[in-house]
Order: C-alpha cells, then structure tokens, then sequence
C-alpha cells in the first residue's frame, strides 16, 4: 500500500469531483450524491453554492424512503 503525501489542493479537488457529481446526478447513486453534497456544503465557495448543497441533501434523503417502498413492493410482485 503507498500513502499518498497530502496535498494542498486536495479542498479544490474533491469540489470539482463533488461538482460534477452534481451536475449528472441522474447518473450516480444516492450514497456518492450525499458525499458531494456534503463536500459541497463545507467547502463550496459561495454561501449560496453551500446552500444548494443543503437543499439537495434534504432532497436525497426525502427519497430513501419512497425508494425502499418501491423495492418492497417489486419483491413482493414477484413472489
């Protein structure tokens, strides 16, 4: 295993990655649009950038449970 020296660049390169992670969220699981949000929301440059962030957490999360509804109910179909 080789550690990897830290880098003083490593804020700006997770915020790219978590930005564009948001910006093809239709493509990428519910659990790596969390870490970009969460990336976003602590080092996001703008007040309103790390709002956004905040707002499409609450999203996400206000879907896990309609998402697990639907899981149940295909499991169910196909018993």
């Amino acid at each position: 295993m080789t550690i990897q020296p830290h880098s003083s660049a490593w804020p700006a390169d997770r915020v790219a990655e978590a930005r564009a992670v948001i910006a093809d969220v239709a493509h990428h699981s519910d659990l790596l649009i969390r870490l970009a949000c969460n990336v976003l929301a602590r080092y996001g440059e703008t007040p309103g950038e790390r709002a956004d962030a905040l707002r499409l957490q609450v999203v996400v999360d206000a879907r896990a449970p309609v998402r697990r509804a639907q899981r149940e109910d295909q499991g169910r179909a196909a018993r």
